[in-house]
């Protein structure tokens, strides 16, 4: 965080009673989440018209949960769940997935010389295209049918790191067979 205090130390202080550290504590809290939830809305291709309403929402949330914090811990990883939390909860309200029904695009799915060793070459080369990583990842799970779970072992990556380059794989792909630059 680009905090010019201890975020951590402040909610510590918050936490013990100090009005004035909670008060600079949400200032900073504050202008810092308007940066994050910008760039969760953009990355989404939604307008920051709403960001206001869901930096209010982190913060009062941040606010009646703030006896669960670990003081242990640095206070950013769990604020960021908070926000991430408060911004896929508005993105849900106003109806917005990712999700595309193959089912409604099959007829444009066909490979131009209309055969599976076509398709099984374009997807070959759309797969090239993407870093080994998430090469790896796309194969496993689509091709080979194998569960994050799994691959995140044989990787040594958590399930949800899986889940996450999988799907920022997935988009790349979008792009990539648009014709887009990945």
């Amino acid at each position: 965080m680009s905090f010019p205090e201890d975020p951590s130390a402040l909610m510590r202080a918050a936490l013990a009673g100090n009005d004035d550290a909670y008060r600079r504590l949400l200032l900073h809290v504050a202008a810092w989440l308007r940066r994050v939830v910008g760039r969760g809305l953009a990355a989404a291709g939604r307008p920051h018209a709403d960001g206001e309403d869901i930096v209010q929402e982190t913060l009062l949330a941040m606010h009646l949960k703030r006896e669960t914090w670990d003081t242990t811990q640095p206070l950013e990883p769990w604020l960021r769940a908070i926000a991430r939390h408060k911004l896929v909860d508005h993105l849900r309200r106003r109806g917005f997935t990712d999700h595309v029904d193959i089912d409604d695009h099959a007829g444009t799915l066909a490979a131009p010389g209309g055969g599976e060793e076509g398709a099984s070459t374009d997807a070959q080369q759309m797969l090239a295209a993407l870093p080994e990583r998430q090469r790896t990842i796309v194969e496993a799970i689509s091709i080979e049918g194998r569960s994050a779970r799994e691959v995140g072992a044989a990787l040594g990556l958590s399930e949800g790191a899986v889940r996450v380059t999988l799907h920022r794989a997935l988009k790349a792909l979008a792009r990539v067979y648009r014709g887009e630059k990945a």
